[in-house]
């Protein structure tokens, strides 16, 4: 989050970021100003639902807002992907009943399904099944056992009966769908993330790390360079090591996207695999969003229940950098009290001794200069008695994001001139980001101005220390390579440098 202007000394700073989803329950009078006031970090436009010219209202609002707050707020755009799903009923939906056949028809009418069999807009899935298959429909909620497959049909047995209706999603219990991660949708999205200025595009179902190489060279055949989000939703891309690992590196960022992944490995592992992905995640230097029904209790009440309470302080405790709402902000009743609920339940976990304390690579050797003066800052700051912050001057974000893979109760400050570095910062766990444009600036004087502007944010008091981090070159990338320890005095609480 960005630290409010003019706020209070000293007043606990959340670190975990808010990600919430626009749409119909947020384009109410007055309600996006609400739930920007009640503290998103980063606003999610999901490309599955509204058009174009939705989302290019909804962010320039978000723009005039944050600009009027003194906020820095990024934007994710979130591509649909190859959503499986069954066609249409002729009644709209139909009830099946445990132990009976039914067909899922490649060649059948995409309107005219019914209880017996019903079409399947992805063609490929005769060629992905075979006998013994399970799939998995309407999230889990309709269970079928595939018996055969005859040309273009089909032939399941229900095992977990139940209401399916219109267009709802297919998956393949353990992975094994061919659909590519980017479909001709996905492409003509890009190009609206791209004129709209999104900071963040998310990727859905990658399988392996190729899918993101993919995403980024189209992103860089068009001049882009936004950070890209892997959506960890299918169990190949989590079967091993190797193939998370790649995913991770190939990314700004993962989403544990829970809903779909669960789906696909099972609920009983899924817990054990977001802690993993989390962990995976921070190691390799990576921010990492939580997702899939935080508080989806309240879509329709103004309170969240004990479990869904105590699954956000998980994630918190666990490092997320980010912990994310869909319905619940997109289309739910209560979009600003599910905000300040969750805003609650992220301090009450970090005020925990285990969201504070790293041993982050204390074993580790380093490769890059700038990485070692940030983790060196991390360090300093955790065992310096009277460390108030550290602040890190970046051109591009990446010193303050290496510093919040360190656990510490302590904001970490980044100073940058650039608003896309500010954006993206937001995701950062524990990061505060902060114009700070240096181009007018004797070199001399860039120490006292970072300290007066922290004392003006009520980051700082005379008394305290902070730690620098900088370049002897302002605003070159990867330039970090000098890390001070400066005492906050009178003059800087007076704006003298």
């Amino acid at each position: 989050m960005t630290f409010p202007l003019h706020a209070p000394l000293h007043e606990p700073i959340r670190r975990t970021k808010m990600v919430a989803t626009l749409g119909p329950a947020s384009d109410r009078e007055g309600v996006l100003e609400a739930m920007l006031r009640a503290g998103i970090d980063v606003v999610r436009l999901n490309f599955s639902h509204g058009t174009a010219a939705d989302h290019r209202r909804r962010l320039v609002a978000v723009r005039q807002i944050a600009e009027r707050l003194g906020r820095s707020v990024a934007a994710l755009g979130d591509l649909q992907g190859p959503k499986i799903r069954v066609a249409r009923f002729r009644e709209g939906a139909v009830t099946l009943e445990e132990g009976q056949p039914f067909i899922l028809d490649m060649g059948m009418d995409t309107e005219a399904g019914d209880s017996t069999r019903v079409g399947c807009e992805y063609a490929q899935l005769a060629e992905d099944v075979s006998a013994g298959d399970r799939l998995l429909l309407d999230d889990g909620r309709v269970v079928l056992d595939v018996e055969r497959v005859d040309g273009q049909q089909v032939h399941t047995i229900v095992v977990t009966g139940g209401r399916l209706s219109d267009n709802k999603g297919i998956n393949k219990q353990g992975g094994g769908l061919s659909a590519p991660a980017l479909t001709d949708k996905d492409l003509a999205d890009i190009e609206t993330a791209i004129e709209i200025g999104v900071d963040y595009l998310a990727v859905s179902f990658p399988r392996s790390a190729d899918d993101m190489h993919e995403a980024r060279r189209l992103l860089g055949e068009r001049g882009s360079e936004i950070g890209l989000v892997a959506k960890l939703e299918r169990a190949e891309a989590v079967a091993d090591d190797a193939t998370l690992d790649a995913i991770i590196k190939a990314s700004e960022a993962v989403m544990v996207a829970r809903g779909d992944l669960g789906v696909e490995i099972g609920d009983e592992k899924l817990i054990g695999m977001q802690k993993r992905i989390i962990k995976r995640a921070r190691t390799l230097d990576r921010a990492v969003i939580t997702a899939t029904q935080m508080m989806e209790s309240m879509i329709s009440s103004p309170l969240p229940t004990r479990a869904e309470v105590f699954d956000v302080a998980n994630a918190v405790l666990d490092g997320t950098d980010a912990v994310m709402l869909s319905g619940e902000t997109a289309v739910g009743e209560y979009p600003v009290e599910t905000l300040k609920a969750m805003q609650r339940v992220c301090l009450g976990a970090e005020r925990e001794r285990i969201a504070q304390e790293s041993s982050h690579r204390i074993h580790e050797g380093f490769f890059r200069i700038d990485e070692t003066i940030a983790l060196s800052a991390m360090y300093a700051a955790n065992h310096l008695k009277g460390v108030a912050a550290i602040a890190c001057m970046t051109s591009t974000g990446y010193t303050p994001l290496i510093a919040s893979r360190i656990r510490s109760g302590l904001p970490i400050v980044g100073l940058a001139h650039s608003p896309v570095a500010q954006r993206r910062m937001a995701l950062y766990r524990g990061v505060v980001s902060l114009p700070f444009d240096t181009t007018a600036m004797a070199v001399t004087e860039l120490n006292d101005r970072a300290l007066a502007l922290l004392v003006k944010q009520g980051i700082a008091e005379p008394g305290d220390y902070v730690i620098l981090t900088r370049g002897d070159e302002m605003n070159a990338h990867g330039g970090t390579n000098t890390m001070k320890i400066l005492a906050v005095e009178q003059k800087h609480k007076e704006g003298k440098g």
